[in-house]
């Protein structure tokens, strides 16, 4: 095979623009030291290709590392610097790989000194160290965490949060039922495998979040209906959080406030900030909610601020990361903008954290 670069005068810019990309992954994968692999992706446009080219070092080396986990059970952590800024709507690059039709569905952020706690559709949690998962590159395999966690037969993962020792934590199911729980709970003293509910009860967690206690409650469907309600509204034995439709279910909750917002994305790559200003705040817990989003299926919803970056996984397992201030703020109900560009693909998960400048 010739491996001379062919003269590409007069070829198409869209062309061009694919193999440029190309060639820079594949120099900053030399530079690395990983091997590199023959793409199956499709040509890309133009402007997707001068996004590939235009990530940048995000933020100086930190102990903070991005989670990827498959719906089997594979996990692999990657330190956080390593993912470069793209521009919004580029077209990302592989992280976790999806074998064997076993895709990414939960993405999340953790220390390495910290943990994670895992939930599953039964109701019981395990909690993992962070360090106990090998460091790997951007694109690797992971690892099979089938050993840690003694699932039951047809038991899966529901749920994925780190041990981030805040205040509170808000568990809330498919059915729309919530329960706020205090942080000891899922710290080190966690027996693995301990029962936190009984799914008979509003159906298998759907979400998680940390509080501080005094913040409100934003969830979210997979309709793109949402409710915001105070969190202290919660009873001790949970309630009913929303209303959900037979034919829906929640996908996702994040603390919120007044002047906040929070970053919604829908299965096609497109999102948008909803801001808080224009979603009014329930006077209580439990009843329907209102449309936040356009969309044919949420995939998540995380609380952002300008000075956070947007983290992107998609079923093929390509990942984005951008600032989160490229997705236009707005107070009513929006179809959103591109900020992941899929080709025979959907995204998966999302996460979002604060960057220091």
């Amino acid at each position: 095979m010739n491996s001379e670069r062919p003269d590409l005068n007069g070829a198409d810019p869209a062309v061009v623009a694919y193999v440029e990309a190309l060639e820079a992954e594949l120099a900053r994968l030399r530079s690395s030291g990983r091997p590199a692999t023959r793409s199956t992706e499709p040509a890309y446009s133009q402007a997707e290709g001068e996004a590939a080219l235009s990530s940048e070092p995000s933020e100086p080396p930190t102990t903070l590392n991005l989670i990827s986990i498959s719906a089997a059970g594979r996990a692999k952590r990657t330190p956080r610097h390593l993912y470069y800024r793209q521009r919004r709507g580029g077209m990302g690059i592989f992280d976790l790989e999806n074998l064997d039709g076993d895709p990414p569905a939960f993405l999340t952020i953790a220390d390495a000194a910290q943990a994670i706690v895992l939930l599953t559709d039964q109701g019981r949690a395990f909690r993992i160290p962070v360090a106990d998962l090998p460091e790997s590159p951007v694109h690797a395999r992971g690892q099979s965490l089938a050993g840690r966690l003694s699932l039951l037969p047809n038991e899966r993962l529901a749920v994925v949060f780190p041990d981030t020792g805040g205040a509170y934590l808000t568990l809330v199911t498919q059915r729309g039922q919530v329960r706020r729980m205090r942080y000891h709970y899922f710290g080190p003293s966690l027996s693995p495998g301990t029962l936190m509910f009984d799914p008979k009860e509003g159906g298998a967690p759907a979400a998680a979040c940390w509080s501080d206690g005094d913040a409100e409650l934003f969830i979210a469907t997979r309709k793109g209906d949402a409710i915001r309600f105070a969190e202290r509204q919660v009873p001790v034995r949970g309630c009913l959080g929303l209303r959900v439709d037979p034919d829906d279910a929640v996908v996702a909750v994040t603390p919120v406030r007044p002047d906040g917002g929070v970053f919604l994305l829908g299965n096609d790559g497109k999102g948008s900030i909803r801001l808080m200003a224009g979603f009014a705040l329930n006077k209580a817990p439990g009843s329907g909610g209102k449309v936040a989003f356009k969309t044919d299926r949420l995939v998540g919803a995380v609380a952002t601020g300008v000075e956070h970056d947007i983290f992107i996984i998609s079923q093929l397992g390509k990942i984005i990361r951008f600032q989160a201030d490229e997705a236009p703020p707005k107070e009513g109900v929006v179809q959103g903008v591109n900020c992941m560009a899929l080709r025979a693909d959907e995204t998966a998960a999302l996460t979002g954290c604060a960057v220091p400048t």
